[in-house]
């Protein structure tokens, strides 16, 4: 029971910066939530407040959109996992790997013992603090400033939906739990039987409408650097979205509480009169999101200005563009026209972070991903009327195309820190030289990418920031032009290309200000069989067909961009199930033309590109005459002119098999030891309330079956 009880109730309240900067002083005499009582605790506002901030940031310095319930980029200096490299591992960004969930061979299994996210510490620390202060504060039992009680109450409830939020994505059909668990096992067992994955995501919904009645606009309580009422209703239209567009293209497979698709909570009792109607949920969920997007987008009608200066063209005018400023500055209080939430950072209070000395040498943007950002005249590269100047060299990709890549990513010669006249992207020329004409692929002397083109998003301008630990840029956690690009998916998702005006308005808002021509001169010259060859854009596909609509492919396309490094891409295509092509079609991907015009400007030495080397492990590049990794032009037609991310050499485990897929993995298994412990005699696994997922065996050490 002792385990059993870890794994349900696991996790004890510990002191946790938040974003805000609210000190530990004020809590650090907290007991565990099994130690306090009404009477200890909870009696004024600023002990609510205290408790609530805490869950802020629950993953330690891992920032990622998975781990924490608000985003960031570390602090103290330590770990390097940051929520704006999370499109890794998409068609967006990447090294020269991938995690095991795109490897065809068995190295993502199901785990013997317990962890993984059937988890249930956040979740019962919260169901603790709602049960107890909710019944206080109707009863008057609790001092203090009326709206920040409230407001605290409020954060409660959403962090408990962000926190089965990310179970809903991790592992689908979850137990919805609001009480406080108790130190029984027989409870503790049934307490673990599964609600199919539409109830989970109408209890989200649900605890968001909680939280937007007793959130507070911030005024009194922390401001843009706490939870508000208005990211309430973004993260509801966030949500809804997400499942209504799953459960659209899931439709008739397992993944949703279908009986007759083989769902497999059908083959528990408790499920036995469960019924679906997949339709009717499908536009719930999709009403829900449009509703709750347009409060949001209509209540923020003005986005950052972008006045298209290009930062680093000189060294001079590095913070001259608000639209890039708004992802590198130290406070963003001037940008909270868009910005809904921000962490703000402090070198003497919570020290800084290393974004910045990150993404002076890591992952890069894709060549995938560089084909699909449009001309400023709304034309995509392949038409013959659009002006495009090629890639030969990475700063012709950036002429006369979407602000966005223009701006958000480095070309070599471009400087690097502002009134810092020697330090520029690139490598290949002298330092006293004035150009550098290709990317650091393996090495630069300042900055380098792995795929030569350099990611800019949230990269300072400061060089001083740019050490670990010092960096104090601002990250923003919530953007209200989210809002407008989940209208427009849900508007479409619910009447098809006949978009309704205010869809139409908000699209050409976000165009406007990436500096492209309106969107419907886009749709009329997309050609998707061109697409296909050009971009590879996994958000062409769902459910393993190629959609059919330019409209829809046009929104996806403008959300990718719009969100470039910003972590929603991987949900994104899940959600689509856009996956499901490469279990039968494995994907290579691209850096930029390193075997093209570029060739001849790279060094000898430090930095030169190494191929075809007899040793192997000297390789640090792909082979330019290496078809089978290259960039497919057309069916069948390769060109290994661009550099193949995963074919340096025979080595590395997607040399061979490039990226693909099991249909298994858009869910995450329940490891065999939750099994074991909530079965009744500890044995078997036939008698425990959970069931597994989709395509995965209950067995531990095992891969997916499917």
């Amino acid at each position: 029971m002792k385990n059993l009880n870890k794994s349900i109730m696991g996790g004890v309240m510990a002191c946790a910066l938040g974003l805000g900067m609210v000190g530990c002083d004020d809590y650090l005499d907290i007991t565990p939530p099994s130690q306090v009582t009404p009477e200890t605790y909870f009696t004024n506002a600023s002990q609510l407040g205290a408790y609530t901030i805490a869950y802020y940031d629950r993953g330690g310095m891992n920032g990622s959109r998975g781990a924490n319930a608000f985003p960031h980029y570390g602090y103290s200096g330590s770990g390097y996992q940051f929520y704006i490299h999370d499109d890794m591992g998409t068609d967006n960004e990447c090294g020269t790997s991938l995690g095991n969930e795109f490897y065809s061979g068995a190295d993502y299994k199901v785990g013997n013992g317990t962890g993984g996210s059937w988890s249930f510490g956040t979740i019962n620390d919260l169901n603790y603090f709602l049960e107890t202060v909710v019944p206080k504060y109707a009863a008057g039992q609790i001092t203090g400033d009326k709206v920040q009680i409230e407001h605290y109450i409020g954060e409660g409830y959403m962090l408990r939906a962000i926190e089965y939020y990310k179970k809903l994505r991790a592992m689908g059909d979850f137990p919805i739990i609001t009480k406080n668990l108790p130190m029984n096992k027989d409870s503790l067992i049934n307490y673990s039987k599964r609600a199919p994955r539409n109830q989970v995501a109408r209890f989200i919904l649900a605890d968001l409408d909680s939280a937007i009645k007793y959130l507070s606009d911030g005024s009194t309580t922390g401001g843009k650097n706490r939870i508000t009422r208005d990211i309430a209703y973004l993260e509801k239209a966030r949500v809804a979205l997400y499942e209504g567009t799953f459960e659209k293209y899931f439709a008739g497979t397992p993944f949703v509480p279908d009986k007759a698709a083989g769902w497999p909570g059908a083959q528990k009792e408790y499920n036995a009169n469960y019924t679906y109607d997949n339709a009717s949920e499908v536009n719930f969920f999709l009403t829900e999101a449009l509703n709750a997007s347009k409060y949001v987008a209509d209540k923020y009608p003005t986005l950052t200005v972008n006045n298209k200066k290009v930062l680093g063209a000189t060294y001079t005018d590095m913070p001259s563009n608000p639209y890039y400023a708004m992802f590198t500055s130290q406070t963003l209080t001037s940008y909270e026209n868009e910005v809904l939430m921000w962490r703000a950072y402090d070198i003497d209070v919570s020290g800084g972070h290393s974004l910045g000395q990150y993404m002076k040498s890591n992952n890069g943007f894709t060549q995938e991903f560089a084909n699909t950002f449009l001309m400023t005249n709304g034309l995509p590269i392949y038409d013959a009327n659009s002006g495009y100047k090629g890639d030969d060299f990475v700063q012709d990709t950036k002429t006369g195309r979407d602000y966005r890549w223009q701006i958000f990513t480095k070309a070599p010669n471009e400087y690097v820190f502002e009134g810092d006249d020697e330090q520029k992207i690139g490598i290949g020329a002298k330092r006293s030289s004035t150009e550098y004409l290709v990317p650091g692929i393996v090495s630069a002397p300042y900055c380098g990418s792995t795929t030569g083109y350099q990611k800019g998003k949230g990269f300072t301008t400061n060089a001083d920031w740019v050490k670990g630990g010092h960096d104090l840029t601002a990250p923003c956690i919530y953007r209200s032009v989210e809002a407008y690009l989940i209208y427009m998916e849900a508007c479409w998702e619910l009447k098809g290309d006949g978009l309704d005006a205010d869809a139409w308005n908000y699209w050409n808002k976000i165009r406007t200000r990436a500096g492209v021509a309106e969107a419907s001169v886009t749709i009329a010259a997309t050609d998707l069989d061109k697409e296909e060859y050009t971009s590879h854009d996994l958000g062409l596909y769902s459910a393993g067909q190629r959609i059919t609509s330019k409209v829809l492919y046009n929104i996806r396309r403008e959300r990718r961009c719009e969100l470039m490094s910003e972590g929603f891409r991987m949900d994104d295509l899940k959600r689509w199930r856009s996956f499901d092509q490469l279990m039968d079609k494995p994907m290579y991907l691209h850096g930029c033309k390193i075997f093209g015009p570029m060739q001849k400007y790279y060094p000898t030495g430090s930095g030169a590109l190494v191929f075809d080397n007899s040793d192997i492990t000297k390789n640090n590049v792909s082979s330019p005459s290496d078809e089978v990794g290259g960039f497919e032009t057309a069916p069948g037609v390769k060109n290994p002119q661009y550099f193949s991310l995963f074919r340096i050499n025979e080595n590395n485990k997607f040399y061979a098999t490039g990226m693909t897929w099991k249909m298994a993995h858009y869910l995450e298994p329940v490891n065999r030891g939750h099994f074991l412990e909530s079965a009744a005699d500890g044995v078997t696994i036939e008698d425990s309330p959970i069931y597994q997922n989709p395509y995965w065996p209950t067995e531990g050490d095992q891969p997916a079956l499917k």
